[in-house]
């Protein structure tokens, strides 16, 4: 035990020593704690707040700094860019302004932070600008001189003649006090005013030097060079063509745009876009701006005017393709274009398709005028003229070798079908009469269209064969309109147009069949015929000339209707009436028969003149008949009104002006006036007794009953005699 405790003394006083050390550890570790969160605390949180402070301010002080940095520098340009604008360095100039309006930009982007003399440094700056340019645009003029005619001079020749384009050659060595062009162009694409500045130089080129140049044949460009100045001005040489070929407009053109090249636009530029140096080709700006117009004003009055109006042409159109591509090849060469095919090859590439909108263009503009031309103009046609029809190319290979075969196998199977008696020649002939001089015209404009039709290719061809169509459809739509008036009041006229429905209706019949084989092969399968708008031609004139008959005939029943029914002819103020109102039939059937002789062809003027005698003579025999009382003296009036009708009628027919050829026609009145034997009968009547009419009606056989009902024959007879027992007799017998 003594020896434990003995060692275990020594372990316990040491442990007792560490915990001592411990405690007294701990208690300064415990004041240590206290005074850093009373003192050290404190004054860590004043040096946070003082190093806040003091940041901001440094970052006040730094922008304070890069404001005044900015408004130096802006001023440092204004400065040294007036300084440069005395000395005319527009270059220098130009860019110290594009430097302080950078500095002036970058001063308004601060944001939160706002000086009034921003503003009024953004007012100085204007006005530098709009000096710089005002100076840039005073030098400009003395560089680019225009010599133009007074604004109200007329666009003339002479007018035209008197402009001129004068360009400074001033070179740039310091000695000479002007500046070079390259100089204010440079300075003009720094402050962005070159676009502006060319397309008002553009429109200039293009009003007074292209245009004139491409409008005037005789116009050619001249170049004058001087010791300090090249002068463009023109010349007229005097040329007999109403139109300039494209190859000549082309070199005209060139030969400006080469003297623009070498004395203007071969000038490097450079300018800033978005922080980007880039270069700036004049030529190439120039070009984009003026020619989308000067390709139109070359297609519309250069192109348009070269294409040919003959098929036959188009093969030499080869050249004027060729002047384009190089024209254009040119161009790009010096940079006036630029990417691929421009509009202009591709209109003069595209010939075969313009030739044939020119040709139908041309084609629908004669025909309309040929159509409104005057109807009266009158040509005479007959079976035995001769139509002149285009001489059309034997049939393909083909056809030719379907011909045979068919013509071989009709040989080994003919039978004779012949017979004795032959149909005559002009069996099929349209019969002689007078058509408008403008129709025969206009038919000789569609066969020579439909010619031209098949020597062209497929598209043209189609295109001209639906032109032919379209001017038959506009003669349907034009002519009746625009000669409605003349077509209703004068009756020629009427005949006209209705002998040229049937002239043009008789030529479209085989119109189509004559050209089927020799148009393209799209139009073979049928579709190339006018048969279908046959109909619709013979309605045309028909309706035409039937109205007008209409209005005969009603003239002709109000004449017979100042007639006084005929009534009363003892009363001699009514029988002079009735008198006039027959010769005034009679006058109005003879101007007829003259205005339609040598017009209307023979058959169709008899059955016209037949058909309105016609009219007269049933207006006089219904109005007789229809008379309940005639007395001896009445009917011996009544007589004589009817013979002048029957012994003068007949002289209305003279279809043919040489007279002993129209007896005739005369002859056969009967043939073409319906109650003409009625109107003969009722005459014997008139003048016939009681057993002559039983006579003349012999039981209903005779020639009376085959022209008037016994009802009419008994009224008749009840008018012309007293009622006695031989009328009773004889009206025993009508029935």
């Amino acid at each position: 035990i003594t020896n434990k405790y003995s060692e275990f003394l020594p372990s316990m006083q040491s442990a007792e020593e560490l915990v001592a050390q411990v405690e007294r550890l701990a208690g300064s570790i415990d004041g240590l704690r206290a005074r850093i969160e009373s003192e050290v605390q404190r004054d860590l949180n004043v040096a946070v707040a003082e190093f806040t402070e003091l940041k901001q301010q440094l970052e006040r002080d730094t922008l304070v700094l890069s404001i005044l940095k900015k408004l130096q520098e802006f001023d440092t340009a204004i400065k040294e860019y007036n300084t440069a604008l005395l000395e005319k360095k527009y270059v220098v100039a130009a860019q110290q302004l594009e430097k302080a309006r950078s500095s002036l930009k970058t001063l308004e982007s601060r944001k939160g932070f706002e000086l009034k003399i921003l503003k009024a440094l953004g007012t100085e700056l204007t006005v530098q600008t709009q000096n710089m340019l005002y100076h840039l645009g005073e030098e400009w003029q003395k560089l680019v001189v225009w010599k133009l005619p007074p604004s109200k001079a007329s666009s003339s020749l002479e007018s035209v003649l008197a402009s001129e384009l004068c360009l400074c050659t001033v070179p740039s060595e310091e000695e000479f006090a002007g500046p070079p062009v390259a100089s204010v162009l440079q300075a003009f694409a720094i402050l962005g005013e070159l676009h502006t500045k060319l397309k008002t130089f553009g429109q200039l080129l293009l009003k007074h030097i292209l245009k004139p140049l491409i409008s005037y044949s005789s116009l050619w460009p001249l170049v004058e060079e001087q010791s300090d100045v090249v002068i463009l001005r023109f010349k007229s040489e005097e040329l007999n063509l109403d139109n300039t070929s494209p190859v000549e407009v082309f070199e005209k053109i060139k030969q400006v745009l080469e003297f623009l090249h070498k004395y203007l636009l071969n000038v490097p530029l450079e300018c800033v876009d978005d922080k980007k140096e880039c270069k700036v080709v004049l030529s190439e700006l120039l070009g984009d701006m003026i020619w989308e117009e000067l390709s139109d004003c070359l297609i519309q009055n250069c192109l348009v005017n070269s294409i040919p109006t003959n098929s036959s042409k188009l093969e030499q159109y080869v050249e004027v393709i060729k002047s384009t591509e190089e024209f254009e090849k040119a161009l790009k060469n010096m940079q006036f274009l630029k990417g691929d095919t421009t509009n202009l090859l591709k209109y003069a590439r595209n010939v075969n398709s313009h030739f044939a909108n020119k040709k139908c263009q041309d084609v629908i503009v004669a025909a309309r005028k040929l159509m409104t031309s005057e109807i009266h103009n009158t040509v005479k046609i007959s079976p035995d003229s001769s139509v002149s029809l285009p001489r059309l190319p034997d049939p393909g290979a083909g056809d030719h070798l379907e011909m045979e075969k068919t013509s071989k196998l009709l040989h080994n199977e003919m039978v004779i079908l012949e017979n004795e008696s032959k149909l005559s020649q002009h069996t099929f002939s349209l019969p002689t009469c007078r058509i408008s001089s403008s129709v025969e015209e206009l038919m000789d404009l569609a066969y020579q269209t439909l010619l031209e039709a098949t020597a062209s290719t497929d598209q043209c061809c189609i295109q001209l064969f639906y032109s032919v169509r379209n001017i038959f459809q506009l003669f349907c739509d034009v002519v009746p309109t625009y000669h409605k008036e003349n077509l209703q009041k004068l009756p020629q006229l009427a005949a006209i147009h209705h002998n040229n429905c049937m002239y043009i209706a008789h030529h479209l019949l085989t119109l189509g069949h004559q050209f089927r084989y020799r148009l393209t092969s799209i139009l073979c399968d049928g579709t190339a015929t006018f048969v279908d708008m046959v109909p619709a031609f013979r309605r045309l004139g028909m309706e035409c000339f039937l109205a007008q008959m209409r209005v005969q005939k009603g003239e002709i029943l109000e004449r017979l209707s100042s007639a006084r029914n005929f009534s009363n002819m003892d009363d001699e103020e009514n029988y002079c009436a009735a008198n006039k109102a027959i010769r005034q039939v009679l006058h109005q059937l003879k101007r007829l028969g003259k205005v339609w002789q040598d017009v209307l062809p023979v058959n169709v003027y008899c059955k016209a003149m037949g058909t309105l005698l016609n009219t007269a003579l049933t207006g006089i025999l219904t109005r007789i008949t229809a008379l309940e009382d005639i007395s001896a003296e009445d009917a011996d009036r009544l007589y004589s009104l009817c013979r002048t009708m029957v012994e003068e009628g007949p002289q209305v027919f003279t279809p043919l002006p040489e007279e002993d050829k129209n007896k005739k026609y005369q002859e056969e009145v009967p043939v073409y006036v319906q109650k003409w034997m009625t109107f003969k009968e009722l005459m014997i009547i008139l003048q016939a007794n009681l057993q002559e009419i039983v006579d003349q009606w012999a039981d209903g056989k005779g020639p009376l009953a085959a022209e008037f009902s016994p009802i009419e024959v008994k009224s008749l007879i009840r008018a012309l005699f007293q009622n006695t027992e031989r009328r009773a007799a004889a009206l025993a017998k009508i029935k």
